[in-house]
C-alpha cells in the first residue's frame, strides 16, 4: 500500500487540536473506512462512499485545525491524490486571503465601513476636497497641525505576529512649508513597538535636507542591529558634512584637508562601494545637500577646521557656490550666494523656492532665482545655519548665540533663546513638536510656543549634539566629543545605541549627518570620513520624492518581507524579516493622519486595514478603483 504523509497541512487551533486519518477499503474499490482521532483520544470510524468521503475528508481538515495529517492510498486510489492535493491548495488559499479588518472611504465622515464597525473620531478633518476616482468622490482634508482620525477600538485591530496590509489614497501637500507627517500608526513610543506608514522629510539635518517625501513603512518590537555596519571611507575625506536620498539612490559630500584637495560627492552602491562623482568646485568641503524640483542640489563651503580641533586646511578657495548635478552626472553651476559668502550652512525648499544660509560672517540669507542668481533677502541680525520647515514657516538654527529664528516669507521673528546654550545646531519634527540640539551640553529641546522651550533631556555625558532624524517611529540624535548615536526615550530620557568613529588620540569626534535609505539609519562621521549604517526592527522605503497629486500606496508585511506598492506597482521590499517573529501587539490607538513624525498634512481617502497579505493583484486592483473579489466587504 502506498502511504503519503502530510505534516502541519494546517495550523493547530485552540480547542480543535487532533490528528485525521484516511484510509480506503483495499477490498472495495467504491469505499472508504475513515478514522477520525479526537483530542480525548476517542476513534470515531465511518464508512461511506469516495465522494462522501472526500468531502467530509476536506471539511475535517479545513476546520479541525489537526496537529498531524496521514492519508492511505491503495494503488487505484492513487488517482484520487492530485484532486485532494489541489483542493488543499484551494484551501490554503482560501485561508490566506486577505480579510478587511478596517475601512475609511473618508467620503463625509471617519465612520469604519467594515464589519468590525471600529469607533472612529475626526478631530478637525473636513469632507471637502474632491477624491481620486469616480466612486471616490470626495477625500479627507488634513491640515498639517492638528487634525487627525483616532480609532479608539484598538482591539479591533492587533496585528500581532500575523501578517497584515494597508492600502489608502494620497495626496500630501505641495506647499512645501510643512513635514508631510504620517498616513496611519498604530505605535507604542514607550514600549518601540507597532507599525507605522508615513511620508517623511528632514530637514535642519545638520546642514542637509537628507530626506524628502520619502514613503516609510515601518513595524518594530524593540528590535535594533547589535551593531554599526561601516559602509567604508570616502577617498581622503576627514568629515562626511551631508547625507541626501535622492531619486533612489544616497549621496554623501565631504571635506578634505590636503592643499590641492576639494570637497567631494560621493554615491553610495551598497557595501563599502562608493562611485565618486567628483569636485564640484575648488573649496575643500561640499558642505550641504538638498533635493529640489526633482534634482540634487549641493553647496560648497571654506571649511574651518579648526572648528573641530584639527589642523587647517591649506586650502584657501572660498565656497559659497551652489550646483546641481544634472544628466551624465555632471555639475552645473548654479551660482554663488555673494562675494562675501565663503561658506554655504544648509540648503532647503520652503514654499517652492531654493533657500541657502551663510556658514561663517557676515550673516546671510539667499534666495535662488533660477540660473545662476540669487537674491539676498533679509535675516534676523545672526547667521542661520541648520534650516527646516514646520507649519507654514521655516525655523533657522543660529551659531551666534544659543537661539532659533521662524522666517514667516517676508520677515524673522525671534523664538527664544535655549537656555545655557551658546549654538543650536540641528532640528527634527516629532510626534507634532518641533526640536533642536545645542552646544555646550549636548540638550534637546522641545518647543512649546511663543518663546519657550522645554527641556528634552541631555545625551549621554556628551558635549554637543547636533543631527536629529525620526526613523522607525523614534528620534535619533549625534553627539561630539565622542560621536555617539542616541534614542529619544520620552519626557528627558536617551538611550545610547552606539559610537560611529573609534579614531584614537582626537580631541572631537562627531556623528555629524544623518539620512534613512533602504530602511536604515545611515550616518556620517568626523574625523575618520566614514559612513555607517543601522537598523531598528523591518524597514521598507521608497527612497525617491513622492509626487504629486493623488497616488494609491499599499503597505504588506508578508511572510518573509515588507512591501510597498505605488499606484499598483512593487516600488519597495525590506530585508529578511527574522526567524522570531516581531510581534506588533499593542494597546496603543490606531490613528489616521498622525503618528512618530507629524500630522499629515494634504489629503486622504479609502484607507484600508486588512489581516493578512494582500497579493500583487489585489493591490493592482485596489489602485485602479476596485474591489478585489478576495478583499470585498462580506
Amino acid at each position: 500500500m502506498n502511504r503519503l504523509r502530510i505534516h502541519k497541512v494546517i495550523e493547530e487551533r485552540q480547542g480543535t487540536t487532533g490528528h485525521i486519518f484516511s484510509r480506503p477499503e483495499s477490498n472495495d474499490r467504491g469505499l472508504f473506512r475513515g478514522e477520525l482521532m479526537t483530542p480525548s483520544s476517542k476513534c470515531v470510524t465511518f464508512r461511506t462512499s469516495l465522494k462522501v468521503a472526500l468531502v467530509a475528508f476536506l471539511s475535517i481538515l479545513k476546520f479541525s485545525g489537526g496537529k498531524c495529517l496521514a492519508l492511505y492510498f491503495t494503488e487505484y486510489h492513487m488517482r484520487v491524490l492530485n484532486i485532494v492535493l489541489v483542493w488543499m491548495a484551494v484551501v490554503s488559499t482560501a485561508n490566506a486571503q486577505a480579510k478587511l479588518a478596517g475601512h475609511w472611504p473618508l467620503q463625509s465622515s471617519a465612520d469604519d465601513h467594515s464589519p468590525g464597525k471600529l469607533k472612529s473620531i475626526a478631530n478637525g478633518v473636513k469632507f471637502t476636497d474632491d477624491g481620486p476616482t469616480k466612486s471616490l468622490t470626495k477625500s479627507a482634508v488634513f491640515d498639517g497641525t492638528s487634525s487627525f482620525i483616532d480609532i479608539e477600538a484598538a482591539g479591533g485591530f492587533n496585528p500581532g505576529k500575523e501578517d497584515f496590509s494597508v492600502a489608502a489614497w494620497v495626496k500630501p501637500s505641495d506647499t512645501s512649508d510643512d513635514v508631510p507627517g504620517d498616513i496611519l500608526s498604530q505605535f507604542d513610543f514607550s514600549g518601540r513597538t507597532g507599525f507605522h506608514l508615513g511620508l517623511y522629510t528632514h530637514g535642519g539635518v545638520t546642514n542637509s535636507q537628507s530626506n524628502h517625501r520619502q514613503l516609510h513603512f515601518g513595524i518594530d518590537q524593540a528590535r535594533i542591529d547589535p551593531e554599526f555596519s561601516d559602509h567604508g571611507k570616502l577617498g581622503s575625506a576627514v568629515y562626511v558634512f551631508s547625507l541626501c536620498v535622492h531619486n533612489g539612490k544616497l549621496y554623501a559630500s565631504t571635506c578634505h584637508a590636503g592643499a590641492e584637495e576639494a570637497g567631494r560627492v560621493f554615491r553610495f552602491e551598497g557595501g563599502d562601494r562608493w562611485t565618486d562623482l567628483g569636485s564640484p568646485d575648488k573649496a575643500n568641503a561640499i558642505s550641504a545637500m538638498t533635493v529640489f524640483d526633482g534634482s540634487l542640489y549641493v553647496a560648497s563651503s571654506k571649511y574651518r577646521l579648526a572648528g573641530s580641533s584639527l589642523a587647517e586646511s591649506e586650502n584657501k578657495n572660498f565656497g559659497g557656490k551652489v550646483y546641481r548635478l544634472g544628466d551624465g552626472d555632471q555639475w552645473i553651476s548654479c551660482g554663488t550666494l555673494s562675494a562675501e559668502t565663503e561658506a554655504v550652512s544648509s540648503l532647503i525648499e520652503y514654499r517652492g523656492k531654493l533657500y541657502a544660509g551663510s556658514l561663517y560672517k557676515p550673516a546671510g540669507f539667499f534666495r535662488y532665482e533660477g540660473g545662476e542668481t540669487w537674491t539676498a533677502c533679509p535675516n534676523p541680525g545672526k547667521r542661520v545655519e541648520a534650516m527646516t520647515v514646520f507649519n507654514g514657516s521655516l525655523f533657522a538654527s543660529c551659531y551666534d548665540e544659543g537661539a532659533v529664528f521662524r522666517f514667516d516669507g517676508e520677515q524673522w521673528h525671534d523664538m527664544g533663546r535655549i537656555p545655557n546654550a551658546t549654538q543650536t545646531y540641528g532640528f527634527a519634527v516629532h510626534q507634532g513638536s518641533l526640536f533642536v540640539s545645542e552646544w555646550p551640553q549636548a540638550h534637546v529641546f522641545k518647543h512649546i510656543e511663543g518663546t519657550n522651550w522645554e527641556d528634552a533631556g541631555k545625551l549621554g555625558e556628551e558635549l554637543e549634539a547636533m543631527p536629529l532624524v525620526v526613523y522607525n517611529g523614534k528620534m535619533y540624535g549625534g553627539t561630539l566629543p565622542l560621536a555617539e548615536v542616541y534614542r529619544y526615550e520620552g519626557k528627558t530620557d536617551w538611550a545610547k545605541v552606539g559610537r560611529v568613529d573609534l579614531t584614537p588620540d582626537v580631541r572631537f569626534r562627531r556623528a555629524w549627518s544623518m539620512a534613512v535609505f533602504q530602511g536604515r539609519l545611515f550616518v556620517g562621521a568626523l574625523p575618520s570620513g566614514r559612513v555607517l549604517s543601522i537598523e531598528a526592527g523591518r524597514n521598507a522605503t521608497w527612497d525617491h520624492s513622492f509626487p504629486s497629486g493623488w497616488h494609491h500606496v499599499a503597505a504588506v508585511r508578508a511572510k518573509d518581507c515588507l512591501k510597498l506598492y505605488v499606484d499598483g506597482k512593487l516600488e519597495s521590499e525590506s530585508a529578511a524579516l527574522p526567524d522570531e517573529a516581531i510581534d506588533l501587539s499593542s494597546q496603543s490607538k490606531l490613528q489616521i493622519g498622525f503618528g512618530a513624525q507629524d500630522y499629515f498634512k494634504g489629503n486622504l481617502a479609502d484607507v484600508r486595514i486588512y489581516r493578512g497579505s494582500l497579493t500583487a493583484d489585489d493591490v493592482a486592483k485596489l489602485a485602479v478603483g476596485e474591489s478585489s473579489p478576495s478583499t470585498k466587504n462580506p
